[in-house]
């Protein structure tokens, strides 16, 4: 069959194009917000989320990011996004339009904090320096496909069904070290 990729700069809007069955099905995180209009297969990668701050940043533990006066920068509608919507209960989030300009908006702004995908942070940090990320995770985000609940369970059985042949056949682990990609790994099988 033909395929066309359709891609989005946002995890939002990919979200919704696959939602309104304007794209047959996705690659997300999951999410429960998502799951309300998302039939997700199991996961295929894990990918870890993250916090950065300045190296002067009196933030060391995660613990510490939830507090009134910490703004965490977050990509908008992002899974991380999402995540912290429902955890932080006391610090401001502050939307990037992108995950890709999260740091931008955290240094930009004056942030205390900025959340996302380890690589990315770290990517960030190098280039723009006196950075850290702080020592552990606050989330495993769980990257999986996704198809329009509206298309009915066969559809989202296939789908999961093609997941796991992917992720057995060995097809994730190559694309993964074949892109370089660093601190992700394959989920376990379903």
């Amino acid at each position: 069959m033909p395929l066309e990729l359709v891609v989005f700069d946002a995890a939002g809007k990919s979200v919704e194009a696959v939602s309104d069955e304007r794209a047959d099905f996705g690659f997300f995180a999951v999410d429960p917000k998502r799951g309300e209009t998302i039939a997700f297969t199991a996961p295929y990668v894990l990918i870890e989320g993250f916090y950065l701050v300045r190296n002067d940043s009196p933030v060391r533990t995660n613990t510490e990011v939830d507090q009134p006066h910490n703004r965490v920068a977050v990509g908008k509608g992002s899974a991380y996004d999402l995540f912290l919507t429902r955890e932080l209960k006391q610090a401001e989030i502050v939307r990037a339009p992108t995950s890709p300009t999260v740091v931008q908006t955290f240094l930009e702004q004056g942030l205390e904090v900025a959340a996302g995908v380890k690589q990315q942070l770290e990517a960030d940090a190098a280039k723009a320096g006196g950075l850290r990320l702080l020592d552990e995770r606050f989330m495993v985000i769980r990257q999986a496909m996704g198809v329009a609940k509206s298309r009915g369970p066969q559809a989202a059985e296939a789908l999961g069904a093609f997941v796991e042949t992917m992720k057995a056949s060995g097809f994730v682990a190559e694309a993964l070290e074949r892109h370089g990609i660093a601190g992700a790994s394959v989920a376990p099988a379903a």
